[in-house]
């Protein structure tokens, strides 16, 4: 049942995700930076520093990424949402080929809507 539960993420069908409990262990800052994550939108993007500025630690762009890295779940927590604010993709725990690929079907996503 949960797998079919976490399945609809790829689905598209949001509609049920309230049956999906997780438990993430981290400290007081990680869960703050993890909680920032969800709120940026399918298929938008944010910087280290906006996230940063988001928390309320506008200097702690830095400690945002150390966060984000140490992320233990992909894409149910979008930490391939955040990129530099050159533009640049940047690294990613689980490759950057990964995240571009993650990016471009949101984007992809919320074009055919």
């Amino acid at each position: 049942m949960l797998q079919q539960n976490a399945l609809k993420i790829f689905n598209h069908d949001w509609s049920d995700l309230s049956k999906i409990k997780l438990h993430l262990k981290g400290t007081d800052f990680q869960l703050k930076v993890w909680q920032a994550l969800l709120r940026i939108p399918s298929g938008s993007a944010s910087t280290y520093g906006a996230l940063a500025d988001t928390i309320h630690s506008p200097k702690a762009s830095r400690a945002v990424g150390t966060a984000i890295g140490s992320n233990p779940i992909a894409f149910l927590i979008p930490c391939h949402r955040v990129i530099r604010s050159t533009g640049v993709i940047g690294d990613y725990r689980w490759q950057s080929e990964r995240k571009i690929a993650m990016l471009g079907w949101e984007a992809a996503q919320m074009l055919g809507e």
